[in-house]
This record gives C-alpha cells, sequence and structure tokens, in this order.
C-alpha cells in the first residue's frame, strides 16, 4: 500500500550545510591573493576568485574597488577533480586547479585590450570528502558577488567550441576582448559591442 503523497515528505532540511558552505565562501575571502596564475605548480582542485585591478574603461568601477582591498570579484568558478562527474574514487593527485587557472591566464594573455598582469585570484583547495562542497560552493560565490563575467558577459571560460560551431552566435567575452584562436577564424554573428558596453553599465550602476 502506498501512503497519500505529500511532498513535503520528501524534502531534505539540515541545520549544518549552509554553515559549512558559508564558511568556506568566508574561508575564500581571506586567502592570500596571488597572481594569475600563481608563481608555483600545485596539486588538488577547488574553486577560485579572479579580480581585475587594470585600464579597461568599462571596467573601471570593478578596478575601482579592487585597488585597496580585493573585494569585486570580476570571475568565478570551479575546478573538479578526474573523474568528479563520473563519482569515481579520486586516487592520484592532480594539478586541475592550477591547470584551470594556468587556461585563464592564457585567455586573457591572448586578449587584445586585457593584460594579465593586472589580475589576482584567491582559492581553496578542496580534498577528500570536501570536494564534493566544489560545486556548491561555486554557486555559493556567483550568489554572493554576482561577478560580471558570470552574471552579464558570457564566454570566458569556454574553450574552442570546435570548426562545427564557428558559424554560431559568439560569446559576448570574446566579442569585448577579441584575441583567442578561435575567435578569430569566426565567422558567425557576433553580439553588437555597444550593447554589451551598457549592459555592463546598467550592472554596475
Amino acid at each position: 500500500m502506498f501512503s497519500s503523497f505529500n511532498p513535503e515528505n520528501h524534502v531534505f532540511h539540515s541545520s549544518t550545510f549552509q554553515q559549512v558552505v558559508n564558511e568556506v565562501v568566508d574561508f575564500i575571502s581571506s586567502t592570500p591573493a596571488q597572481p594569475l596564475p600563481p608563481s608555483q605548480s600545485f596539486t588538488g582542485a577547488g574553486i577560485y576568485l579572479l579580480y581585475y585591478t587594470g585600464d579597461f574603461p568599462p571596467y573601471a568601477l570593478i578596478a575601482e574597488a579592487n585597488k585597496v582591498t580585493l573585494s569585486m570579484p570580476i570571475y568565478a568558478g570551479k575546478a573538479v577533480p578526474s573523474g568528479w562527474r563520473q563519482a569515481r574514487e579520486v586516487i592520484q593527485p592532480s594539478s586541475t586547479l592550477y591547470r584551470r587557472l594556468s587556461e585563464h591566464a592564457s585567455s586573457i594573455k591572448a586578449a587584445e585590450n586585457l593584460q594579465v598582469q593586472d589580475f589576482r585570484c584567491r582559492f581553496v583547495i578542496l580534498e577528500g570528502g570536501e570536494s564534493s562542497l566544489i560545486a556548491t560552493v561555486e554557486a555559493a560565490l556567483i550568489r554572493r558577488y554576482r561577478p560580471l563575467w558570470n552574471s552579464v558577459i558570457d564566454g570566458f571560460g569556454n574553450h574552442d567550441p570546435g570548426v562545427n560551431r564557428y558559424g554560431q552566435l559568439l560569446a559576448g567575452w570574446d566579442t569585448l576582448h577579441p584575441g583567442r584562436s578561435w575567435e578569430k577564424k569566426w565567422h558567425g554573428q557576433r553580439p553588437e559591442y555597444t550593447k554589451l558596453i551598457e549592459k555592463i553599465q546598467n550592472y554596475l550602476g
């Protein structure tokens, strides 16, 4: 026999889960800022924040906020362990977080109007059971800081979409910051630059 259906009987509540997530989110803000990428390779997976301090005019408010203390991240992201999506046990440690930060540095170096020395990063390495928090903490960081490249300008974290997609709509990030290899080969539609600038201005207020 089945009991009458009540969705409330299927809702899980935890008095400690949000507290743990908040602890990680608070912790990353206290970690020492590093260049992008950090000066030494390291092993581990985790989550990170990128900060901009340069002179690209549309980002002036962000750069100003970060001059004294890094308080306004422009991007939040994650790097998961190998096999994470298949829930496989991770046996060999890897440098997945360092590699992801290095990939971002390469994207910025390729851009015609950005300088990698104008970026800083903060990150948290999550090991063992704590690595299960990576996606949750990334989402919490985005909710807390609403970074521009997560919330308004899409495409920074993209990889080469492949030649079969070069005819589609180009990402906003590559329109604002041309220079990556696939952007140069693009023959599809591009967002209007002026509308992207307007979106940034409206978002930053």
